[in-house]
């Protein structure tokens, strides 16, 4: 029966026909979606790693055991994982592999803008590219295909638009495939240098089967069109929006398999019509691909290399009428993002901007940090990057803490990649602060579970790491907790922690508020008597504090009772309970 699916939910739909028996992925937006959904089938086992490199491992190690594996990721946690990733090129797998990255052009949750396509021309591996949720479906399925016949991992690109929008899918019954025998094979899966240089040939002949394969492969579509001045090469969402502006009036190679690519098929289309454009995002991958076979077409020169793409952006570089929009004639007030009512990490920031702090900031919620009024971060690079960030900082200082630098960063995001640079930390005698904001769960992507949350991806209580012996374990010998909403004794013990001649770890631990076993207090109101309307309380920049008619005014749909903003009230407007 057809219905509406997420492009994620398909994929997920489409690894479970396929037969797929093992899942292993870190969260990362866009991508999060397709693994929670995989855990809803029974036949499927599907869990969180602690990083996306893990999460291939453990995958190939699937694979390698006879069952059609997955792994999912965002974009820059393929970064992550390309380790593993351009190895596996070359032993090949024994059951089919998908790897999926979720690539986020217009940066809607990300620090970048990479384009993913370039890891499946450099690891040598394929890729497919769905431009809906049907194929997401269809795709996840011809990817376990490929990868058995051909004896490679592959990549199963997504987007944000594709991700996230719904469109119709005719789901079917699984394919029950049986478990391959695993067979001991050192030439092919030890890749020392010795048997690793007889592989690369093999990969070399792969690829070119491989481009045999894409001339006719179902997923590359040639659309003819009955107007042979025009014809568009494109793909993913951005094959949509061809369409929505071109009609049916022009010639369309539609790529489903976006690495390697088509030659005999390209210089064919590229023939049959006067004019070649090539629409699609980021990078100019195929237009430079195209240029390599001495084809003439244009693409970049039209569309920009940054952003996402759109309808109208479309018709204009195609020289079409874009449509009239609407405007409004009145400025929209900027709404950045900000931490929840209640988020443990509020009053931890506060206290870092009070004492006028060096903050290096990690990738996670807690990274709101960062904008006004707390303004309370310095610098953001990627995961873990805050724990080794610091370490560096503080050595090019001679080693010499002045007492004013700090290191931020969540117990997920410690648990990723975090790990290794304190024990860096501690081997190089670095005399670094660094403060794990533990809000009890994997916040930024939507509440997964994570290593020190005492639950896997189902909810069944699991092994919790105890992230006090885990520091001392990794050669911390001050480590001490903290409560994120008691103001004083955080200054308190941040103070001592910067003077000690020695690194050091504070854990920061609340659990997010937006967790639903999280007891909340009876929100705040505001005793108007007494509220001098000095502002005290907007330091915070707590969504639940607002300014009306001249005093504090405290919402209490949003207001948690933490009592943060109490402690920051000179004169006692704000009180406990409802007035």
């Amino acid at each position: 029966m057809k219905q509406l699916m997420l492009g994620n939910e398909a994929v997920a739909r489409g690894l479970y026909e396929a037969g797929c028996s093992f899942v292993s992925s870190y969260p990362g937006t866009p991508s999060t979606e397709i693994t929670e959904c995989a855990a809803k089938y029974r036949e499927i086992y599907a869990e969180w790693a602690p990083n996306e490199k893990v999460a291939v491992e453990a995958a190939f190690g699937a694979s390698l055991a006879g069952k059609r594996s997955f792994c999912g990721m965002k974009h820059v946690g393929l970064n992550v994982a390309a380790d593993p990733l351009f190895t596996i090129s070359y032993t090949g797998v024994n059951a089919g592999m998908i790897i999926a990255v979720a690539d986020d052009a217009g940066m809607h949750s990300s620090q970048n803008e990479q384009d993913s396509r370039n890891y499946a021309k450099a690891a040598k591996v394929p890729m497919l590219e769905p431009s809906d949720a049907a194929e997401g479906i269809a795709f996840a399925k011809l990817a376990y295909e490929i990868s058995e016949q051909f004896d490679t991992p592959v990549l199963l690109k997504m987007c944000t638009r594709v991700a996230h929008s719904q469109s119709i899918v005719e789901p079917s019954e699984r394919m029950e495939i049986l478990q391959k025998p695993y067979e001991k094979n050192p030439m092919k899966y030890i890749m020392m240098p010795g048997y690793a240089k007889k592989r690369h040939p093999v990969v070399e002949a792969r690829l070119e089967a491989l481009k045999d394969y894409a001339q006719t492969a179902p997923c590359n579509r040639w659309e003819k069109g009955t107007d042979r001045k025009l014809g568009i090469i494109t793909s993913s969402t951005c094959y949509q929006y061809v369409r929505e502006v071109c009609g049916e009036d022009v010639s369309v190679l539609k790529l489903g398999m976006i690495w390697p690519l088509p030659d005999n098929l390209l210089k064919d289309f590229c023939a049959s019509v006067d004019r070649v454009v090539v629409v699609e995002e980021l990078d100019g991958f195929v237009e430079d691909y195209c240029k390599t076979l001495d084809l003439t077409v244009e693409g970049k020169n039209l569309f920009s290399n940054i952003d996402e793409l759109s309808q109208n952006k479309i018709a204009a570089g195609l020289g079409l009428p874009v449509p009239e929009g609407i405007t409004l004639n009145e400025a929209i007030p900027p709404r950045p993002p900000v931490m929840c009512a209640g988020c443990p990490h509020r009053g931890l920031y506060y206290t870092l901007k009070k004492l006028k702090l060096n903050v290096i900031g990690d990738i996670g919620c807690y990274t709101l940090g960062a904008v006004a009024p707390l303004n309370a971060v310095d610098s953001v690079i990627c995961m873990g990057a805050s724990v080794s960030g610091i370490h560096g900082f503080n050595k090019a200082n001679d080693g010499k803490t002045d007492g004013n630098t700090v290191a931020v960063i969540g117990d997920s995001t410690f648990m990723h990649s975090g790990m290794t640079g304190l024990v860096n930390i501690a081997y190089n005698d670095s005399h670094s602060t660094v403060i794990i904001l533990d809000n009890s769960i994997t916040g930024m992507t939507g509440h997964q579970q994570n290593p020190t949350t005492g639950y896997n991806l189902k909810g069944d209580p699991a092994a919790k790491v105890d992230l006090e012996a885990l520091c001392h374990a990794l050669g911390i010998r001050r480590v001490c907790v903290v409560d994120p909403y008691d103001l004083a004794q955080c200054e308190r013990v941040i103070r001592e922690e910067l003077a000690a001649p020695e690194a050091s770890v504070i854990i920061s631990r609340r659990p997010c508020a937006l967790l639903k076993y999280v007891k909340h207090n009876a929100p705040l109101h505001v005793d108007t008597e007494k509220c001098k309307n000095c502002k005290a309380c907007m330091k915070i920049g707590c969504p639940a504090i607002s300014i009306a008619d001249g005093k504090a005014k405290v919402d209490a749909t949003l207001c948690t009772g933490c009592g943060v903003c109490r402690q920051l009230c000179k004169f006692d407007a704000l009180r406990e309970g409802r007035t």
